[in-house]
């Protein structure tokens, strides 16, 4: 197959040039290569690597009524993605140890049209499950530093979160945090319950970047006792990048994710909007999010993903703001967030592919992903971005149709996405049945 004359976004820059796929790998990228048997016309479209989406809670199996790996995944496509993170939670049972991950894996085998990796939990009790995990080709694991809101969850301590960090050193994989201060949370939240306090703003200032900022740095001093990799999940603001990066300054191996729903919405939004845009680490004030976007537009940040966490309708809905199940549903959305970029000034195409594919394939260890390269799986998303697009309820391919990005006009349009050099969506719709295969960290198995 021949994808022809895109706007071809590589590790050293855009140039205009086919792309020749065999057996799923890219095998050249040239001007004017020879013919195929099969062709694409890619003319006028710029041709990105797909997204990886290290974070997303498809909730399969046992909560699918949530979401789905089969919805969740074809909403990724939708959006130019083809390769997701699933987490431990909030699937039921969540993923803590070896049957545990079988199950979940088999379930995404037989639904998935994109290809994943599984994160396995770390929660008190479950450190000798860690091998297990790692032998079955876990990407890492995922611990809460404060409440997930699941029982069958619970959040670590800090021995807990230290010996299981130690073991995952040994393991060779990244430990990845929820970094809220339970602490300072709880009793925030105890306080403002006592009084009766029940609203938007009563949330948000019971998670306040403080405790965003004193977990990060325990997660990182932790890690940094351990040698342990670190994977701070979600930061929601600029003052937690500091934070993140006076760690690594100090010699942790640490690296910083950000979500699209963080860059786009603030604080204000989350009052506008109301339980469609809870989350935690809730959205922050403007200044926060311009210290954010600062830190991204000065390569500091280094992934963007979806933190997608959707719930049916009725658990969006009580009076008492601090009983809404929270969670951005959004996986469709980040590419488009990026294009359109902060104060409508786009994202550089490369540091786009670098934050949403290049680096989340290097951090986590994906030998052959996340660039476009000969050599490496055809795994590409075609974008127009001379059209627009406005999100709408039967424009969205996730389970239930709502979102906070209702009614946005964004710059691009994916016109098709490519795994492993067959379409999987084009012109508005997925093409074909299932494929998605399981993708593992480089140092337990390459390929699964």
């Amino acid at each position: 197959m021949i994808v022809r004359g895109g706007s071809v976004v590589t590790p050293e820059g855009v140039t205009e040039a086919d792309i020749a796929v065999e057996d799923g790998v890219i095998s050249a990228i040239a001007p004017e290569l020879p013919g195929a048997g099969r062709e694409i016309d890619a003319r006028g479209l710029t041709v990105l690597p797909g997204l990886i989406d290290i974070h997303v809670h498809f909730n399969e199996p046992g909560r699918t009524e949530w979401e789905g790996a089969a919805s969740g995944s074809r909403a990724l496509a939708a959006g130019g993605g083809v390769v997701y993170f699933d987490m431990p939670l909030n699937s039921a049972p969540c993923t803590v140890g070896g049957a545990e991950f079988d199950q979940k894996r088999a379930a995404l085998e037989e639904s998935s049209v994109t290809d994943f990796a599984l994160w396995g939990g770390m929660i008190p009790g479950n450190a000798g499950a860690l091998a297990e995990m790692a032998e079955r080709g876990a990407i890492g694991f995922k611990a809460f530093m404060t409440d997930s809101g699941l029982a069958e969850f619970p959040r670590c301590d800090d021995q807990t979160l230290y010996e299981g960090m130690r073991e995952a050193a040994r393991l060779g994989l990244p430990v990845a945090v929820h970094a809220e201060s339970d602490g300072m949370v709880q009793a925030l939240a105890g306080r403002a319950r006592e009084a009766g306090a029940a609203g938007v703003r009563d949330f948000l200032k019971s998670r306040p970047v403080a405790a965003e900022v004193e977990a990060i740095g325990r997660a990182a001093a932790l890690a940094g006792e351990a040698g342990a990799k670190l994977h701070i999940v979600h930061m929601s603001s600029g003052s937690g990048v500091r934070a993140a990066l006076e760690a690594r300054a100090a010699g942790v191996d640490i690296s910083i994710e950000t979500c699209a729903h963080y860059l786009y919405f603030t604080e204000e939004d989350m009052e506008r909007l109301g339980a469609v845009a809870k989350c935690a680490p809730p959205l922050r004030a403007q200044a926060e999010r311009e210290a954010l976007w600062e830190a991204l537009d000065g390569g500091e940040v280094d992934i963007v993903a979806s933190d997608h966490s959707p719930a049916p309708a009725a658990m969006k809905q009580d009076e008492d703001f601090f009983c809404v199940w929270g969670g951005v549903a959004g996986v469709q959305s980040t590419l488009a967030v990026l294009l359109q970029g902060r104060g409508g000034r786009p994202v550089p195409l490369a540091r786009i592919s670098a934050l949403t594919a290049a680096n989340p394939a290097r951090r986590f260890a994906l030998a052959r992903k996340g660039r476009l390269a000969v050599g490496q799986d055809a795994d590409f998303t075609l974008v127009d971005l001379g059209a627009r697009h406005t999100v709408t309820p039967e424009s969205l391919f996730q389970k239930h149709g709502f979102s906070p990005y209702l009614g946005a006009t964004f710059r691009g349009v994916v016109r098709r996405t490519v795994l492993r050099g067959e379409t999987i969506f084009a012109d508005g719709k997925i093409a074909g049945e299932a494929r998605g295969r399981m993708v593992t960290h480089a140092q337990t198995r390459t390929h699964a």
